[in-house]
């Protein structure tokens, strides 16, 4: 049996202080990726020493790739270029990281070699048709469960793929990129239009790799006849790790915290437009661009919150965050109604069920809807949660006993480590009474 990590949260406290928050997640990510495929030595500082980011550095050392580290998140790959990757001896297994599958899924369909993508029991249950069937239609042969999942069976089919012009029925940065990287191996132009404006990484790093990529609006072109150069990136601080503070000292009264270092990506920063919205005190300092992504230092102090009906153009620049913020809903004075996010019912968990379940349990007022939920705020009472292995529904719960009024158990929490390993002691040191628990 494999442990079992139970957070035990002591109601009340504040945060105070100042802290650098982890690497970001899809950054770091991403960079593996273009670092293993790039001419030349790519050197990268933040790197996220997590779980799901680590399965990414697996996989390309699985296809050959020397990476050294990862040491205090710095870590130097040795890119093999475009068409270097070698075929795996074994399956690669995933872990808990969507991300991963989603965009290698991409990127091995272009390949000369045959792969197996395989996951945890939470990521094989997630939907991967979203990217195998656009993918099909460039000529990709990716075999799922009957159900549209993985494992995936990929059949390389180099020389062979075709470009195409992809309307995406719904925003989603992961189906974005892994076009993206398959339209790197396709013969034409691979050109993806979004309906609203989701993450923009990889067109980022792309460029920052020197590949041509073209924006036109809510379009992203580009074709095969790019090659990417190792490069030095310095990864921002994970704004979605960061928000779990810029809330906690939001609904904590006596809070004063700063953030230092965070990425401020604009199609990342839902979370604090919401929060802003709602009455929130947060001042964006010492604006800079590292590595082609914007970071600053983030300064929030307490502040009442009041409940708000969440902008839907938001929902895609917060998709990640919404957990937390249903707990800054919950402490917000009267109502809050989230729609247009049944983005969130497909996540690590059912996001909306699993949140509204747990809030009700805490004695919140909070009603799921089928794209997004109802909160009453007021007073949040404490109970035992059950977080369903979800990250970030662990940690949004965690966050919640800065304003509960007794005791909250969470269990299931093992999953904290697929992001943010340091939370607990990090969010302990900054002033909540939290005790993790094993058996």
């Amino acid at each position: 049996m494999s442990k079992t990590i139970t957070f035990k949260v002591q109601p009340g406290g504040r945060l105070q202080g100042e802290a650098r928050v982890p690497g970001d997640k899809s950054i770091s990510h991403r960079s593996i990726m273009l670092g293993a495929l790039a001419e030349g030595v790519t050197h990268v500082k933040g790197f996220l020493e997590a779980e799901d980011a680590l399965a990414t550095l697996q996989a390309f050392r699985d296809m050959g790739v020397q990476i050294e580290g990862p040491v205090n998140g710095e870590l130097t790959i040795h890119g093999v270029g475009k068409h270097g990757l070698k075929a795996p001896a074994k399956e690669l297994y995933l872990g808990n990281s969507g991300t991963s599958m989603r965009l290698l899924s991409g990127l091995l369909a272009g390949q000369a070699f045959n792969s197996i993508l395989t996951g945890d029991k939470s990521l094989s249950g997630r939907p991967m048709k979203r990217v195998t069937e656009p993918l099909a239609s460039m000529g990709a042969d990716i075999k799922t469960t009957e159900k549209g999942t993985a494992p995936l069976h990929i059949t390389g089919k180099a020389g062979q793929l075709t470009g195409i012009d992809y309307v995406m029925p719904m925003a989603s940065a992961q189906v974005k990129s892994c076009l993206l990287l398959a339209g790197m191996y396709a013969q034409g132009e691979t050109t993806v239009t979004e309906p609203a404006p989701t993450r923009d990484h990889t067109e980022r790093m792309l460029t920052g790799f020197s590949y041509p990529v073209r924006k036109q609006g809510s379009k992203v072109s580009i074709n095969a006849e790019g090659c990417l150069k190792g490069t030095d990136i310095d990864v921002p601080s994970d704004i979605s790790s960061a928000a779990f503070f810029l809330v906690g000292a939001s609904i904590a009264p006596g809070s004063d915290l700063l953030l230092k270092h965070v990425g401020i990506n604009p199609t990342r920063t839902g979370v604090i437009d919401i929060l802003r919205l709602m009455g929130a005190r947060i001042d964006v300092l010492n604006e800079r661009v590292v590595g082609g992504e914007p970071v600053a230092d983030l300064h929030v102090v307490y502040s009442p919150l009041k409940g708000i009906d969440i902008p839907e153009e938001l929902v895609p620049l917060a998709i990640d965050e919404f957990p937390v913020l249903f707990v800054a809903a919950a402490c917000a004075e009267g109502q809050t109604r989230l729609t247009g996010a049944e983005e969130l019912r497909v996540k690590e968990s059912d996001r909306i069920q699993v949140m509204a379940d747990g809030l009700q349990i805490l004695g919140v007022d909070a009603q799921p809807t089928a794209d997004g939920m109802i909160i009453q705020g007021g007073q949040i009472g404490g109970g035992e949660v059950i977080s369903h292995g979800d990250h970030r529904i662990a940690m949004s719960f965690s966050i919640a006993g800065l304003r509960a009024d007794a005791p909250i158990t969470i269990h299931d929490c093992e999953n904290v480590n697929t992001s943010f390993p340091e939370f607990k002691d990090l969010v302990k040191h900054l002033g909540l009474d939290l005790v993790c628990g094993e058996r």
